[in-house]
């Protein structure tokens, strides 16, 4: 609780310095952040857009201090100008001809360049991680999207027609259309797409920093399961809708209920994820305990 207040202090002595920069931002950035949040950010697939932003700006509150103590006194970087340069150039070219990669991706550039030209390269070091994470924000380009998607879309769709033809449903797959009963379901794009395997990607680096362990090993895997666990939550919530469809029929599965699977999906995914983490943890803590012994 003190060092929150800290924090806020700290932050209320730095805002007469940073208010005209914010002030700035918010004239480049609201028309944006208004399109988006009345167009691509109320799609299913990009429903997590302003969830990254906010946890992005939570992050760099939370490294606000650290950042100001560990530059103070250090030399600015004139590298800033020219990524300054960059960041203009993609949000004029976005912003005129509605590309919204550049002139979401714009952002993350701006917010580089600000802290080169204030603080230098040491404030960029310490805040890598909120700008990176902001990554997830953006939309990927459709062809990439739609490349990716199907091969995800069919692998989702051939686990969960064995898993529940294993429990024995009445299930049969055709490519990536699952026949339970007498109703049909099409596996779509936001429910076993890219989109949602990055969304659950950028919940498993979210969690891995605020953790923040100090054991590399248990980091190191972690980051790398994160990606079968995002897979295995995507198959969770098509198995929970498909259920959903069987036991109660069309209208339940497409409607309120979807919305409940998505909660599934991240509700699954974050537990499996803070499941391993506590396996790993227990695997961490035998092998320092093995090691002990064997010194001894």
């Amino acid at each position: 609780m003190a060092y929150s207040i800290t924090k806020i202090s700290a932050l209320k002595e730095d805002m007469p310095e940073w208010l005209p920069i914010i002030l700035g931002m918010l004239v480049l950035y609201v028309p944006t952040l208004y399109d988006l949040l009345t167009g691509l950010w109320t799609t299913e697939g990009q429903a997590h857009g302003p969830i990254i932003l906010g946890l992005s700006i939570w992050l760099i509150y939370r490294q606000w201090t650290d950042m100001m103590e560990k530059s103070e006194g250090k030399p600015t970087s004139a590298m800033g100008w020219p990524v300054f340069a960059i960041a203009l150039f993609f949000y004029i070219i976005g912003r005129s001809q509605q590309i919204m990669l550049f002139e979401l991706g714009s952002f993350i550039w701006m917010v580089a360049a600000i802290l080169l030209v204030k603080r230098g390269s040491i404030a960029l070091k310490v805040m890598w991680f909120p700008l990176f994470f902001m990554l997830f924000m953006i939309p990927l380009p459709g062809t990439i999207v739609a490349a990716l998607t199907m091969p995800m879309k069919m692998a989702v769709s051939y686990v969960t027609a064995n898993i529940l033809h294993w429990a024995d449903y009445p299930i049969a797959r055709n490519g990536v259309i699952l026949q339970i009963g007498q109703y049909q379901l099409l596996v779509a794009d936001a429910c076993a797409g890219l989109q949602t395997l990055l969304t659950l990607e950028s919940l498993g680096l979210f969690y891995l920093n605020v953790v923040r362990h100090t054991s590399a090993f248990r980091n190191v895997v972690l980051a790398i399961l994160i990606i079968p666990i995002s897979f295995t939550a995507n198959v969770i919530r098509v198995i929970t809708l498909t259920l959903i469809t069987y036991y109660f029929g069309d209208e339940a599965g497409q409607g309120f209920l979807h919305g409940f699977a998505g909660m599934v999906l991240f509700l699954s995914a974050l537990v499996l994820i803070i499941g391993i983490d506590v396996l790993l943890q227990y695997f961490v803590k035998m092998r320092a305990a093995k090691a002990a012994k064997m010194a001894r």
